[in-house]
């Protein structure tokens, strides 16, 4: 394990942190499940969607056991992604991992206790008379987006290009 783990496990702290709590206020606190769509921007708005999908709703499912294959899809990914966290050389990687891990977490959490991910931010637009819409979403989500943009950044661009030893010596 190296030194690094620490940062992966302070994102994935945070991540699940902000993600949990932003949602309870939501629940129970602000009450959104009775006040319905708050337009918050002309561009964003707070709603309530229950995700019983994995991403963006795909393969939704409303059976238990449905719910439980994907709640152990998501627990052997995370202990994956933790090895691999643990086996991390980069800050960048680490603590992209860990966002990934937080984000993942806080919605098994939500499917855990409520049968569902609690997806609450719309973001929209007008153009010609149409109105264009994202995918319903959370914090959760914004951290594994967060952390696979860092994953991504890290592999690509991340490390200064290696000197290859020279065959004529």
């Amino acid at each position: 394990m190296t030194p690094l783990w620490r940062s992966g496990l302070l994102a994935a702290l945070a991540a699940l942190i902000a993600d949990q709590a932003s949602k309870l206020w939501l629940l129970f606190v602000f009450d959104i499940g009775h006040r319905g769509a708050v337009r918050v921007t002309p561009f964003f708005d707070l709603v309530l969607a229950w995700n019983t999908g994995i991403s963006y709703g795909w393969f939704q499912t409303d059976s238990q056991a449905g719910a439980t294959i994907l709640l152990a899809i998501k627990a052997a990914a995370v202990v994956l992604l933790a090895i691999w966290m643990a086996r991390s050389h980069t800050r960048m990687a680490t603590i992209g991992l860990g966002l990934i891990i937080g984000g993942a977490i806080g919605n098994a959490i939500d499917r855990f206790a409520y049968g569902a991910v609690v997806d609450f931010a719309l973001f929209h637009a007008q153009f010609a008379g149409k109105t264009y819409s994202w995918y319903v979403f959370n914090l959760a989500d914004v951290a594994i987006v967060a952390g696979v943009i860092a994953l991504l950044y890290d592999s690509f661009l991340g490390h200064p290009p290696q000197k290859r030893p020279d065959p004529g010596r």
